[in-house]
């Protein structure tokens, strides 16, 4: 059996070689990647990132109720304790042979302060999005997955695009963060604002964010607009577009010369029934591209814009909530860099042309977004506002080519990476790249002295 795009892909191939007089060749889908035993030898159980990538057999598992449980948990338990969200992180922050604790029972909508809502930091983000929306309101703006815990989305500098947006963190006016002494300490911009600043984005490595004050915002209807175009015409117009759109970003898709473009904008049209997304497919369509015309640049783009070239655009208009993440099925590794505003499009320019000439296995879109400045200290977007390049790769390729290839560009441009994303940065770099990198580890010190909250990837990335 095969399916009529698989039929599609393999008939267009076919056109395009017999019209160059080439030779059809075709390469095998690669196979899964090996998993760890589901139990170790001692007998406990397999944490597994959702990539695949991060394992551990914790000691220990943590499941705390209440916030109080929380406080009196890091205080009592095994070291290194670090907590767990959905497992969205490529980096090794979870992994631990001690505690892993999970706040998903210390989660929901606590209250509210006026317009703000005080949230527990379990919640995940698709779900504290109808629960705003049941009270008129909204999260300003949102990633593109949903699937995160809140605390995982702040302790990371998880954010969104737009020009008028911060990251989530951004938008935290206070918190609550339980320390392994046992203590529960309330921050905010006057009160114990140190902390303040260093925990808002902190890898879970001061303590346990347990509950946040966020701002929120009308609940808008979104008119989403996708649509295909060249990759040159998308780069001579993003900047354009950023300044003229609510949200916009793009994706320019190596190997094809096209670039699939993203636009959310405030509407008074009536919400449309969900239709059914063609993300799966348009990536299937650039893997077996991959796959079937891989030894041949030329012949795979002119047979990726016969295939792709005449896609119709999308429309749909919903509820931010509903509209802005979206559901990512299909499994990836990421590298993700912030750059000062003078460069993204050049340096996403220059990975293009790298991942062309020395990763022809590559088939994933790359991302372009667009991040308001914070004052949170270890926040890539401290200082002012950032464009964010993020590159893939199907889980089931090697990655270590984002390091090697990929990351030299972005630091050449001024990145600073994703906490959450893949990089091999350590304390020495780092430092370098942010200011207040010493007063955030002059805090962490003081709040942890021991190093509970640290595993192995920490203390390296800490230079602990």
């Amino acid at each position: 059996m095969i399916s009529r795009r698989n039929a599609l892909l393999v008939g267009a191939a076919g056109v395009v070689v017999a019209g160059t007089g080439g030779v059809f060749l075709a390469t095998r889908e690669k196979p899964e990647p090996a998993s760890p035993p589901s139990v170790n030898p001692q007998g406990r159980m397999l944490w597994r990132n959702w990539s695949g990538i991060e394992s551990a057999y914790p000691a220990v598992r943590s499941a705390p109720k209440t916030e109080a449980q929380v406080a009196q948990t890091l205080k009592t338990a095994a070291a290194p304790i670090r907590p767990v969200g959905a497992g969205h992180s490529f980096t090794g922050l979870v992994p631990t042979s001690g505690t892993l604790m999970t706040l998903d029972q210390v989660a929901g909508i606590d209250r509210w302060e006026g317009d703000e809502a005080v949230v527990w930091t379990g919640t995940r983000l698709g779900a504290l999005g109808p629960a705003l929306a049941a009270r008129g309101r909204a999260m300003p703006n949102l990633p593109d997955i949903n699937k995160q815990s809140l605390g995982g989305a702040i302790g990371t500098g998880t954010h969104g695009t737009g020009t008028a947006f911060k990251a989530i963190h951004g938008d935290i006016t206070a918190l609550r963060l339980a320390t392994v002494g046992g203590e529960i300490l309330d921050c905010d911009a006057t009160h114990n604002t140190d902390i303040f600043n260093a925990a808002r984005v902190s890898l879970g490595g001061l303590g346990v964010i347990t509950q946040v004050r966020l701002k929120t915002a009308p609940n808008p209807r979104l008119h989403r607009h996708v649509w295909l175009e060249p990759l040159e015409q998308t780069l001579a117009q993003a900047e354009t577009r950023w300044a003229k759109h609510r949200n916009y970003e793009f994706y320019a898709v190596p190997f094809t010369d096209l670039a699939a473009n993203i636009t959310h904008d405030e509407t008074t049209l009536p919400a449309t029934p969900p239709g059914a997304s063609s993300d799966d497919a348009f990536l299937e369509a650039l893997k077996q591209l991959r796959n079937l015309l891989g030894f041949s640049t030329p012949l795979r783009k002119a047979a990726a814009k016969a295939l792709l070239g005449s896609t119709k655009p999308e429309e749909a208009v919903g509820e931010g909530w509903k509209l802005l993440s979206t559901e990512r099925p299909v499994r990836f590794n990421e590298l993700e860099f912030h750059l000062p505003l003078q460069t993204p499009l050049t340096a996403l320019k220059e990975v293009v042309a790298a991942l062309e000439t020395h990763r022809k296995d590559v088939f994933f879109p790359i991302e372009a977004r667009r991040i308001a400045g914070d004052d949170a200290w270890l926040s890539p977007f401290n200082g002012g506002p950032r464009g964010s390049v993020a590159v893939h790769c199907h889980y089931k390729d090697d990655y270590k080519f984002l390091f090697e290839l990929i990351q030299p560009i972005f630091l050449a441009h001024g990145g600073r990476p994703h906490w959450g994303k893949l990089h091999s940065l350590k304390a020495p770099q780092l430092s370098r790249l942010y200011p207040d990198w010493a007063a955030f580890q002059d805090v962490r010190r003081r709040l942890d002295p021991q190093g509970k909250m640290l595993n192995s990837y920490l203390r390296e990335l800490f230079g602990a």
